[in-house]
């Protein structure tokens, strides 16, 4: 009879579950819950967000989720409802088996907080197996003598519910010869007998067929049947008997499949086949048969799979001894497995922080795992420990849950990760073990600020650098990492004789190069104070600072200044007076130079680098005095030229010069006298100069040219000569008195002409240039250069003036840093006191020493002192341009001749009507000479 359909309709059961599904209860600290078996996937089951005092969308959030023991996933949570929901249909049976209550349990995790709480959820049985019995059909042999009243055990049927659902009665289909009786065990299974009700006979029915059914009490109720038959046998008045009641054996867990573990064995008296016994299994389940085996024969016990202490520590079972006839006898076995050390604990982390910031305070969680070890006893004892000198340790939780916290606070610098061995060691013999890593980073925080290698620095720049130049580079580390370690650069604002410190130097953010944003003066400044600030990219932001010291190192860029003589800015010059009757060794003028260079630099030298007399005058090599080296002699000139060099000791030296015009005379009236002595050569001599000059030059281009060219292109170019020579002789007479003047008798040629003869083979004319005149500039104004002259017709009167500015010559910068005392060497250590012959206005003395020099110089020279070039003086022929006189103004208008009331005056601005240049103050001077 096939067994009723499992199911059915539980409509009746989804207001019961929702009711049961929505009641939790505290019990001891954990959270009960209740749900109906076989219920749909997504079942509501609890408001755990309720219960955990969170909101619902707090779930994803703070990562709540279900951490469970290594059995498959039961239910789910609802991140939309924070409900707790069925993760799949639950079957009652399968995981709680005939257990009176079932409860799985299970924990919550709240990620954030690394909280644990304990959830118990009860599975609710339904009615949703019907009872079954292990066979279809029973075979029961009886023997034909029995009396009546004798029962006769059957096999039971079984139903994996419980409660009311499980199996509640048995019914047996009417006849006349037998009836059911029900009898409840110890563990309140209900066994059915079979009860002869009339005595049997085999000749009249030899096999019985009966029908029994298994009933439960669900609602509605459901049922199995079996087939019963009875075989009516002859007389068998012995049964077999098991030497043991009961039959016990202990063996371990690893004991070898196939091994013999027990034999049982009954003995029937009778004989014959009344007497054959045979064993089999009574009131087995179908994972024992999976299991172990029954030798039917022999009564042999023996394994089929390997044991499992783990699974079950024991196992009990009947074994049934029966003869030819049918008569049996039961006996019980128990097999009781010895736990063997066969499993290493299990370690199983549930949530981890891979990494940690360095400043997180002692005691931070850092992660959560549990640990177990299917063994029992010793053997399910299980220590954790982690590796030494580590800043962590273990501190337990709830259950076996513990948590690896910090001891101290962390340094990133020191150590960024550890690398954290969690060993899980068992009691057994041998013990067991298991390891497990866990990686955890240091991330890094802003708490080291840069670091410069040395507290200052020193820097030294040569001055004059060039602009842009890098000077030095400033590192500074810092031990932090990423952001927190990009270190930039700045220099800290100031100001440097009143500007801002960023226009001379600055410096590269990013790699700490400092530039000279100008060149650099010794002169100027000789050293600044910077101080570098490193900052890192953190947050907050750390920084330190350095000093650097930079020197300016002096380079020798300044050649020396020369203070005295000073070149007058009106183009004069001065003039120092020697007497006749001086000593060896008499102190004539001294030259004083600095140089604004320093050290070695500035150390200034002095040597007489030209003389008009060798040998009459010495320089001082280290004081610039200029003294008389011998006596002076009547022969001796009455002006002398000398040029002084001062030469610093520089690398490479750089020197100045300058000229002296010494006058040897004893007082000024008799410098005057000597220049009246004087004769100016008359100036008729000039046209016959000019004309052997040209004479001489046709001669030897003739003789040159005779070999060339014939006699008629020679007498050609003599004719030509001819008339150049006579249109010469025409234009010198034609020069006007006002280009001379005279004093004391004493004149002078105020214009120097320059006479060009071209004369050229091949041409058929000749050419005679007579180029602008050359003046004096000591005698002549500058207003001459607008009057026309007769020789000067084609020069434009524009070129005299632009050839007077450009040679005229810039004056010096008296804008000195440095006292003459500051300077090195002797040169300003000491103050000539000249006295004697100089005379108390030394500005007129000059003025005027300088207009009789270059007066009595030009009459003594005649001609070959004027060869010598314009405003030179005669000078220029000996020393070179550089000593020219194109600077000295016109004295004529304002020199004093001591004795006499006449004035100089410029004979050229009197004709043409204009008053002469510079007289603001003559008068007054004049005065002066005139009271002495």
């Amino acid at each position: 009879m096939a067994a009723p359909e499992r199911g059915g309709d539980y409509r009746r059961f989804i207001l019961l579950s929702i009711l049961l599904g929505t009641q939790s209860e505290a019990w001891a600290g954990h959270i009960l819950y209740s749900v109906l078996e076989e219920t749909d996937k997504g079942s509501f089951v609890g408001n755990v967000a309720k219960d955990l005092g969170l909101g619902a969308q707090e779930l994803a959030e703070r990562g709540v989720r279900i951490v469970s023991r290594g059995r498959a996933q039961l239910f789910a949570l609802n991140p939309r409802s924070g409900s707790l929901v069925t993760a799949g249909r639950i079957d009652r049976e399968e995981l709680c088996a005939q257990s009176a209550r079932c409860l799985v349990s299970f924990n919550i995790l709240v990620e954030d907080k690394m909280n644990l709480y304990a959830i118990e959820v009860e599975i609710m049985d339904v009615n949703d197996n019907a009872p079954r019995f292990l066979t279809e059909e029973m075979n029961v042999k009886i023997m034909e003598n029995t009396a009546p009243g004798m029962r006769f055990p059957l096999k039971e049927a079984r139903d994996p519910d419980v409660g009311t659902n499980s199996l509640q009665s048995y019914q047996l289909n009417p006849n006349r010869h037998f009836s059911l009786v029900v009898q409840t065990g110890d563990d309140g299974t209900k066994y059915p007998e079979l009860v002869l009700e009339r005595v049997l006979d085999r000749e009249e029915e030899a096999i019985h067929h009966l029908l029994l059914t298994a009933s439960d009490g669900g609602d509605p109720p459901l049922s199995g049947t079996t087939h019963i038959q009875v075989a009516v046998v002859d007389v068998n008045d012995h049964a077999p008997i098991f030497s043991l009641p009961q039959y016990q054996v202990t063996v371990p867990e690893n004991v070898p499949v196939g091994t013999r573990l027990l034999t049982v064995n009954a003995i029937d008296l009778d004989e014959g086949l009344n007497g054959e016994v045979t064993y089999s299994f009574w009131k087995m389940t179908p994972k024992i048969l999976q299991i172990f085996q029954l030798n039917s024969h022999t009564g042999e016990l023996s394994t089929l799979e390997g044991l499992d202490y783990e699974e079950s520590s024991y196992y009990e079972m009947e074994v049934q001894a029966q003869d030819g006839p049918g008569r049996m006898t039961r006996a019980k076995v128990r097999i009781t497995i010895l736990d063997v050390n066969d499993n290493a604990p299990e370690l199983t982390i549930t949530s981890v922080s891979s990494s940690i910031p360095e400043d997180t305070p002692p005691g931070t969680v850092i992660a959560l795992f549990y640990f177990q070890d299917r063994d029992s006893g010793k053997n399910g004892e299980v220590t954790c420990t982690i590796s030494e000198n580590l800043p962590f340790k273990l501190e337990r939780s709830i259950d076996n849950y513990y948590r690896l916290v910090t001891t101290k606070h962390l340094d990133r610098e020191i150590v960024s990760a550890y690398n954290i061995t969690l060993k899980t060691t068992d009691g057994g013999t041998p013990p067991l073990s298991m390891e497990t890593h866990i990686s955890v980073k240091v991330a890094d925080t802003n708490d080291n600020p840069p670091s410069f290698p040395h507290s200052s620095y020193s820097v030294y720049v040569p001055e004059n650098n060039p602009r842009g130049t890098s000077i030095f580079s400033v590192t500074a580390h810092d031990p932090d990492s990423d952001e927190n370690a990009r270190v930039t650069y700045s220099l800290d604002e100031d100001t440097i004789q009143g500007a801002p410190l960023s226009s001379y130097v600055s410096i590269n953010s990013d790699t700490g190069v400092l530039y000279a944003l100008h060149s650099f003066d010794y002169e100027q400044f000789r050293d600044l104070q910077l101080r570098v600030t490193a900052h890192d990219s953190g947050d907050p932001q750390l920084s330190s600072n350095v000093s650097l010291s930079l020197f300016v190192l002096d380079q020798n860029d300044n050649a020396p200044e020369i203070l005295y003589p000073t070149i007058p800015t009106d183009g004069s010059t001065g003039v120092e007076l020697a007497p006749r009757s001086a000593d060896p060794g008499y102190l004539v003028t001294k030259v004083v130079a600095v140089d604004r260079d320093s050290g070695q630099n500035a150390w200034l030298s002095y040597r007489l680098l030209k003389a008009s007399e060798p040998g009459l005058f010495a320089v001082g090599l280290h004081t610039g005095e200029v003294r008389t080296a011998r006596a002076l002699l009547d022969r001796d000139a009455l002006k002398q030229s000398l040029v002084v060099a001062v030469q610093d000791h520089g690398q490479p030296p750089l020197s100045a010069t300058v000229t002296l015009t010494v006058a040897v005379a004893d007082s000024i009236p008799d410098v005057l006298a000597d220049l009246g002595s004087l004769e100016v050569p008359h100036d008729s001599d000039a046209p016959a100069l000019t004309l052997y000059l040209v004479v001489a030059v046709a001669t030897v281009s003739c003789v040159f040219l005779a070999f060339v060219i014939v006699l008629l292109a020679l007498r050609l170019r003599r004719w030509s000569t001819s008339r150049l020579l006579q249109a010469s002789r025409r234009g010198l007479e034609g020069v006007p008195a006002s280009h001379f003047v005279g004093v004391d008798r004493v004149q002078a040629f105020l214009q120097t002409y320059s006479h060009e003869v071209s004369l050229t083979a091949d041409s058929r004319k000749s050419h005679l240039i007579f180029p602008q005149p050359n003046y004096a500039d000591t005698l002549i104004s500058q207003e001459s250069c607008d009057k026309k002259d007769p020789l000067l017709a084609p020069i434009d009167i524009q070129e005299c003036k632009d050839e007077a500015q450009s040679i005229q010559q810039a004056p010096p910068n008296t804008d000195w840093r440095f006292s003459q005392a500051q300077r090195p060497g002797t040169s300003g250590s000491q103050n000539g006191d000249e006295t004697g012959t100089w005379p108390n206005n030394q500005f007129d003395t000059e003025m005027l020493q300088a207009m009789i020099l270059a007066s009595a110089s030009e009459a003594a020279d005649g001609s070959s002192t004027l060869g010598g070039g314009a405003g030179t003086m005669g000078l220029s022929a000996r020393y070179g341009p550089q000593f020219t006189l194109q600077h000295v103004p016109d004295y004529r208008q304002n020199v004093y001749i001591p004795g006499s009331n006449a004035t100089l005056t410029n004979a050229a601005g009197k004709r043409d009507g204009k008053a002469p240049a510079g007289g603001n103050g003559n008068k007054k001077k004049s005065g002066k000479k005139e009271k002495k």
